[in-house]
This record gives C-alpha cells, sequence and structure tokens, in this order.
C-alpha cells in the first residue's frame, strides 16, 4: 500500500477552524469531497479516503450540496445485482 504524508506548516493548522481532535478525519473528508467533486476520485475510492461508510458518505455528499454522478459503469453493476436478486 502506498502511502503519502502532507506536511501542514503549524500556523496553517492553528488557523484552521477545526478542533485538533478532528483535524486529520476532517481534512481527509474534504479532500476526499473536493476530489470527488472534480471528477478526479470515483464515489468508491473518495469514501474510502475520507474512510467512511457508503451511506455516511452519501449523506456528507448531500450535507455539502455535491451531486453524486451516475455512470454507465455503476447503472451495469445496479443491474447485475438486481439479476442476481431475482
Amino acid at each position: 500500500m502506498g502511502h503519502l504524508a502532507i506536511q501542514i506548516d503549524d500556523d496553517v493548522l492553528w488557523a484552521l477552524k477545526i478542533p485538533a481532535e478532528e483535524t486529520g478525519a476532517r481534512l481527509r473528508r474534504e479532500l476526499a469531497l473536493r476530489l470527488y467533486e472534480k471528477g478526479l476520485l470515483t464515489v468508491g475510492k473518495a469514501r474510502e479516503l475520507a474512510q467512511m461508510s457508503r451511506w455516511a458518505f452519501h449523506d456528507l455528499l448531500g450535507e455539502e450540496g455535491i451531486c453524486r454522478r451516475y455512470d454507465t459503469e455503476e447503472l451495469g453493476s445496479d443491474l447485475r445485482t438486481l439479476e442476481t436478486l431475482e
């Protein structure tokens, strides 16, 4: 598994209006949201980055006013799932 560390200067961390104990998780969520919004990550990978359940991430997208993209690949996956339920 790859690992990426981002160094953030203390003055920037202090400027964040986020409680210190929430900083890591909040920055992961913010990054995941923006990368998904820009089309740089799929919803599944963005959810993994945010370390959230599928439903919690979908709720977060709604809270942030970010439209969920639904492409033909996802449609195909959903149709295959439905076929197994019949």
